[in-house]
């Protein structure tokens, strides 16, 4: 028992250390990009902060990935949203789009660094099993993220290119985000054709996060 119990935690550990970081500063990144564009909203209510304790959501970040890390389940959260205020971006439809993509951009560059510093480490240990884990929940936070759908960063990006009146319907849609995320985590215990993050990120996820470990093992 006691056994289980440590290699539970274990695995939990070294789990949740790099989703923390990947979530902490994928949304720091929207509030940078927000800042850089015009919207000083997350700087001014103190959101840049890489202090972790002022973005965890306690579900998001905590409960869900702990639970799914003990399942042996695919391993995803969130962190509460940085404010950005569209309208104080100097150019607010292509300024959003920026800022959306900044996220899913900054998890790639932390998988990427992930990548290196599982090379370096041989892949062998605690370090090892904490980059191959930065290199897996990072990739599979970008891909995720950018699933074209309010209220994911990909949402925002079609509601950038689309025409201002659909652009309009397309955020509304918003407001039933967090129904969408539950649908999408609960669909797939109906039924294995429901499951939509499995056929749809699974495939781009699998493709980068191979690339990644082939970058790694280079430098091993």
């Amino acid at each position: 028992m006691g056994r289980v119990t440590e290699t539970l935690f274990y695995r939990a550990a070294v789990t949740i250390v790099p989703l923390v970081l990947a979530v902490v500063l994928h949304e720091v990144a929207h509030g940078w990009a927000a800042r850089a564009l015009g919207d000083p909203t997350a700087a001014e209510q103190r959101r840049l902060s890489l202090n972790p304790l002022r973005h965890v959501d306690p579900v998001g970040t905590v409960i869900l990935p702990l639970g799914l890390a003990l399942s042996g389940a695919p391993v995803f959260g969130w962190a509460r949203p940085v404010p950005v205020r569209t309208e104080r971006l100097r150019d607010p439809r292509t300024g959003m789009m920026l800022v959306a993509l900044a996220g899913p951009a900054t998890n790639l560059v932390l998988a990427a660094a992930s990548a290196v510093g599982l090379g370096l480490a041989g892949g062998e240990g605690v370090a090892g099993d904490l980059f191959f884990t930065g290199v897996v929940v990072n990739v599979f936070l970008a891909v995720f993220n950018l699933l074209p759908i309010p209220p994911f960063d990909g949402g925002h990006v079609v509601q950038g290119l689309l025409p201002r009146p659909l652009a309009a319907r397309w955020a509304a849609f918003s407001r039933y985000g967090f129904l969408l995320l539950v649908a999408l985590l609960l669909l797939p215990m109906l039924s294995p054709r429901l499951d939509v993050v499995g056929r749809v990120v699974g495939p781009p996820a699998g493709w980068l996060t191979d690339a990644y470990l082939r970058l790694a093992a280079g430098l091993a």
